[in-house]
């Protein structure tokens, strides 16, 4: 069987591993173009291009796959390849471009996408971050037949995963990465022999796991302790949770709730205590520990050595400017 891959950062790099190793022919990956990275802006690979590069295969980056949108000629080229690449299946895993008709109909077995979610729960660009946001108890990965709805496609092979209590978007989308590159294998040897047939997917239950915005990182101590400590771990490590204090933008990596006790004249955001196992702030409902921070320019640290070079008090209040509550 012949299986063109569509895919641009780690997580999909890690399906396209996994078939490789499973001996699937992959004549030919379409991943977005370079993009500028690091502190010398520098054009980089994607992890998929790296990973194609390294094996042989051939390598296409359109910036859009409409024949009549922006960039038809970069449309027109890939369409080109794929024909030539004459595929049994395209495998796509958050790969970033809308797949349209002429992509879809063209591989003898359609299009399948690795998605991170059990679906229609979060259908949609960040279904882990935003799983973990909402405080879910579980996910896991949907193998979908694709059609042109935003993941909308019939369900092929299914299985869901644990969310820990300290589960980051960084520790899930590696379980999940692993988790959907032994799908995909499992569901090609399965469509090979004949013995897969998609299910629609259910029609209650349907969210979407909107992109995430750099907006977003600011945190909002008005809201419950919980709902901030979810926060904090999606969005570990992009964007990164921040506040604001002492003038300067901190980012928050760790926090645990905490039991104690808030006064009823505090206000959120403030800091009730201070000592080498955090940084405790009251929130809209209950309070919160910072266990790990990062100055600006800094490297995330635990609270006990970023306390060392940030003098702080309680009675400061994150959020709100320089000084103490008022």
């Amino acid at each position: 069987m012949k299986v063109a891959f569509a895919g641009t950062p780690e997580f999909a790099r890690v399906a396209l591993a996994q078939l490789l190793a499973a001996g699937f022919k992959v004549p030919l990956v379409l991943t977005q173009p370079d993009r500028p990275a690091g502190r010398g802006m520098k054009l980089q690979a994607s992890p998929v291009k790296q990973a194609a590069l390294d094996h042989g295969i051939a390598v296409a980056q359109p910036r859009s796959l409409r024949l009549d949108g922006k960039y038809p000629d970069d449309a027109a080229a890939a369409q080109a390849a794929l024909q030539a690449a004459a595929p049994d299946v395209l495998v796509v895993a958050a790969y970033g471009l809308i797949l349209p008709q002429w992509v879809l109909a063209l591989p003898r077995q359609g299009c399948l996408n690795i998605h991170a979610s059990v679906l229609p729960r979060w259908r949609g660009a960040a279904p882990i971050h935003r799983a973990i946001e909402a405080g879910d108890a579980e996910t896991g990965v949907t193998i979908m037949q694709m059609d042109a709805g935003l993941d909308t496609g019939g369900m092929l092979l299914l299985e869901k995963w644990p969310i820990g209590p300290s589960a980051t978007t960084a520790t899930l989308h590696a379980d999940l990465a692993a988790l959907g590159g032994r799908l995909i294998v499992e569901t090609l040897e399965m469509a090979a022999c004949g013995g897969l047939r998609a299910e629609p997917q259910p029609a209650e239950g349907v969210t979407y796991a909107h992109k995430i915005e750099k907006h977003e990182a600011a945190i909002d101590w008005s809201q419950p302790a919980a709902v901030i400590e979810r926060r904090i771990r999606a969005f570990d490590p992009f964007p990164g949770a921040s506040s604001t204090l002492g003038g300067e933008t901190i980012k928050l990596w760790r926090s645990e709730l905490d039991s104690c006790s808030r006064l009823p004249d505090v206000r959120h955001g403030q800091i009730l205590s201070i000592n080498d196992e955090g940084i405790t702030v009251a929130c809209g409902d209950g309070a919160l520990r910072l266990t790990e921070l990062q100055r600006p320019g800094g490297k995330r640290l635990p609270a006990r050595d970023f306390l060392r070079g940030f003098a702080l008090q309680p009675g400061q209040r994150l959020g709100a400017g320089t000084g103490a509550a008022a």
